[in-house]
């Protein structure tokens, strides 16, 4: 909600310096103190805010800075993302979140109503008890690395299901407080067609109008990033004005260049631009934290705070232990639904400005935000320090090792056992099975068997840091075990685990980034697999080249790892 008091002038500039020097000065000691910097920006703004200083009091151009950074942030994740993953992890990412917002709002209203609450109010705080910040969760998540993982894939994909179903809440609600029956029935056709003609427009788009434009925008350097901006900035625009979330249309933005060669330039340039925009939507966050009803509504908030951080994030673990995904990918999701959303303080207001509850609620849902989303940030920044703490723990949530099965049935000895089979893990199984090897590959994904369908390969559901997996393999006879798993940590857990159960093979391990190979040294590794480096090595190898280069080349061969073959 925007507090009564008027906006920061536009033309205040000794305002707007004041509160950056406040983040700034907050940032560092939050840094200091090893403490997240999105819980410090929040900070900030309850400082500036009507609560603190009051510099900002619903400032519109902070507002308008804070949506533009929500706008470049999620065209970056747009622009990063592949469809091909969105095929696959599409359907477990809307099954999961639909269910938690079904169990989520059952649950949440019978615990309002317990607390007191009239059933409209205890309806509306149900409803927001199921909304997670996308801006916050797609942040850390950026922050961490994680969103190409399997657990930050599923992530993003219900959090863009949940955009779709706040659209979807917002346009009942106000219908119903307008209207009759009639009025949301006829919203609801509407949004459909609209919403394919939307899609329709943005396959145009990409097939005739995107590739030229920014071919054309390339050539002359910063001016790709001007057009990118201006592409994900309008386009938000643009859907927001046909009454779907603005959040979505960025997010489509990015997703319509992200088949272009020009998506990683565009994407390294726009990251500084980002997280400077987006520290004005948290402390625009921080300043419209309303607390006129607070010391009473402490007993409240903590009972629906408690819920919001344990109780959705089991419900996300309950529901993906159901689908065969391991416990370490139903916690590292479930903690991404552990606090409300920006949304929910919107559906509160709306709810005021509609006449169907009063302001206490808002302050409860407040309270309810503020403590979840601080929490929340600590838990999701802390996440694999958690789970090493909860790992026993959480393995109630999974169901009891069906790899023992699979393997049961697999019959026969591997020549390779190969762990993780993403992009570059995919290729090297079907490459070894290719040239004849039997390989066994492991990975924590349960739809990716299907993508690896050839012979010699078989793929089993499993995760490289469960320690007892090797217990699990047939791995006496394998000649190697090679893991592709991108994180090191990872993978140094899983040569422990093979020599703790007895495996004396061979082990090759991938180092993806800088650093990963020295890390592995002095490990009892027998090769370390260079994706990156080899593939350019490979390239210098392979062209032909003339003249003065060709001896060059010749003098000064480009330095690459020892070439090593299975045997």
């Amino acid at each position: 909600m925007l507090a009564a008091a008027g906006p920061i002038a536009v033309d205040d500039f000794y305002a707007i310096a004041a509160v950056l020097g406040v983040a700034a000065a907050v940032g560092v000691l939050a840094r200091l103190a090893g403490q997240p910097l999105i819980v410090a920006y929040i900070a900030v703004g309850i400082l500036v805010g009507p609560v603190g200083f009051g510099w900002v009091v619903g400032g519109d151009d902070v507002d308008l800075l804070a949506r533009l950074g929500i706008a470049v942030l999620l065209f970056l994740v747009g622009l990063k993302l592949d469809l091909q993953q969105v095929r696959v992890t599409g359907p477990v990412a809307v099954a999961t979140r639909l269910g938690q917002v079904a169990f989520t709002s059952l649950i949440g209203f019978l615990l309002a109503l317990g607390l007191g609450m009239s059933n409209t109010a205890a309806l509306y705080v149900a409803v927001a008890l199921t909304f997670s910040s996308t801006i916050i969760i797609v942040k850390l998540l950026s922050d961490k690395r994680e969103l190409d993982e399997l657990h930050g894939r599923i992530a993003v994909g219900f959090l863009i299901v949940q955009d779709i179903v706040v659209v979807l809440v917002m346009i009942a609600l106000t219908a119903f407080g307008g209207a009759g029956d009639d009025s949301v029935v006829h919203d609801a056709v509407a949004v459909i067609g609209k919403g394919v003609g939307l899609l329709v427009g943005l396959g145009f788009m990409m097939r005739f109008v995107l590739p030229p434009l920014m071919r054309t925008a390339a050539r002359a350097g910063e001016l790709v990033i001007l057009v990118s901006v201006a592409w994900a900035v309008g386009f938000a625009a643009f859907t927001g004005w046909l009454g779907f979330s603005t959040e979505v249309g960025a997010f489509l933005a990015g997703v319509s260049l992200a088949g272009l060669e020009y998506r990683d330039a565009v994407g390294a340039r726009l990251v500084g631009l980002r997280d400077f925009l987006l520290l004005f939507f948290f402390v625009d966050l921080g300043s419209r934290l309303e607390f006129a009803d607070a010391p009473r509504q402490i007993l409240d908030a903590s009972v629906l705070s408690v819920f919001v951080l344990v109780g959705n994030p089991v419900i996300v673990m309950v529901i993906l232990g159901a689908m065969r995904y391991r416990k370490r990918v139903s916690f590292l999701v479930g903690l991404s639904v552990a606090q409300i959303s920006e949304f929910s303080l919107i559906l509160v207001g709306l709810g005021v400005s509609l006449g169907h509850i009063g302001a206490s609620t808002v302050t409860l849902v407040t309270l309810v935000g503020l403590v979840t989303i601080g929490l929340s940030t600590y838990m999701i920044t802390y996440s694999h320090v958690l789970y090493r703490r909860l790992e026993r723990v959480l393995s109630v949530f999974e169901r009891a090792r069906p790899v023992d099965r699979e393997l049961a049935a697999l019959g026969h000895q591997p020549d390779v056992v190969l762990f993780g089979l993403g992009r570059y893990g995919g290729s090297v199984a079907a490459a070894l099975a290719h040239a004849g090897h039997d390989v066994l590959a492991i990975d924590f994904d349960p739809t990716v068997a299907s993508r690896l369908d050839q012979p010699g390969l078989t793929v089993v559901y499993g995760d490289a840091e469960d320690p007892e997996m090797p217990a699990a393999l047939p791995i006496a006879g394998a000649q190697w075990v090679i893991s592709t798993v991108p994180v090191a940590s990872t993978n140094l857990a899983l040569v422990r685990a093979l020599r703790d159960h007895g495996y004396r093979g061979r082990i090759a391990l991938a180092a993806f980034r800088d650093g990963d190979s020295e890390t592995y040294a002095g490990q009892d590794v027998e090769l370390v697999l260079r994706p990156f480096h080899d593939a350019a090595a490979d390239v210098v190898s392979r062209l032909e080249m003339r003249g003065d280069n060709t001896r060059r080349l010749a003098a000064e061969p480009a330095e690459r790892a020892p070439a090593r073959t299975l045997e």
